[in-house]
């Protein structure tokens, strides 16, 4: 019993990361030589006990980031610690909308990070944790100018802001490159390396677009801003064969065929 709460508290450490996404993969290669062994395939068995081999070489690699943070946790003692409790989807949806609009007509800047099932921690482990509710004060003070906050990303998932000033990886697309900034960029490019939202308030024009899966959008209207934000609080991704992304993709066509996908 003792092994076994110590394996989950450790497996719970990692929900969160990339690593349970190389995790996963771990065990299809293992599964999959199980299957060869006992089916007597002799060349995929062979194939995939070499490939095994190679990532127990490579695992320390990997996991460099994941298991420096997870013996710094262990020497304070807090990896038996609980988790925080989150809030409302409805009312931080609503606390979301209105701090986007309150920053669209003020014209000031924001990058907002929607994570999804792909862990972003190695993102905001090096920014500024935040670990609060999702409140549109909060988040027009991150993003007022005369903060040092400002200049950056914030991460939240469906029940607290995580982090603030986040720096995130730039897109090499030369598509669009012109007539964009760096917030612009960054919103695509870690829309390239997970599968986050990325909402984009500009300063310039007064406009918010959303980045998925590496392609940005048209400016959004306050309607469509409103539909995306309260989808994302209230579907979850694993609820259902309809993903999030697919749902509020085609009430996006129904309502509005020129919206770019």
């Amino acid at each position: 019993m003792i092994v076994a709460f110590l394996i989950y508290r450790v497996m719970l450490f990692f929900v969160g990361t990339r690593a349970m996404q190389l995790g996963r993969g771990l065990l299809m290669i293992c599964a999959a030589g199980a299957i060869a062994r006992s089916l007597d395939l002799r060349s995929i068995s062979w194939l995939m006990s070499n490939l095994l081999s190679a990532f127990l070489i490579a695992i320390p690699i990997v996991f460099q980031p994941e298991l420096r943070h997870l013996l710094e946790v262990l020497g304070r003692g807090r990896l038996l610690g609980g988790s925080q409790k989150g809030g409302d989807g409805e009312a931080n949806a609503d606390a979301l909308f209105r701090a986007v609009m309150y920053l669209q007509h003020r014209r000031i800047g924001a990058l907002i990070v929607f994570q999804r099932d792909t862990g972003l921690r190695e993102l905001w482990r090096g920014a500024v944790p935040i670990g609060a509710s999702i409140t549109q004060e909060l988040i027009g003070t991150i993003f007022w100018e005369g903060t040092p906050l400002h200049d950056g990303a914030i991460i939240i998932d469906r029940q607290m802001i995580m982090a603030a000033k986040c720096i995130l990886p730039l897109t090499e697309n030369a598509g669009i490159l012109r007539g964009y900034g760096t917030r612009h960029r960054a919103a695509v490019g870690v829309t390239e390396v997970s599968d986050a939202y990325a909402l984009v308030v500009s300063e310039e024009r007064g406009s918010v677009s959303l980045a998925v899966k590496g392609k940005l959008s048209h400016p959004l209207t306050d309607e469509q801003a409103k539909l995306f934000i309260h989808r994302y609080f209230s579907f979850s991704d694993n609820n259902g064969k309809i993903s999030l992304l697919k749902r509020v993709k085609s009430e996006l066509e129904q309502k509005w065929p020129n919206w770019k996908r």
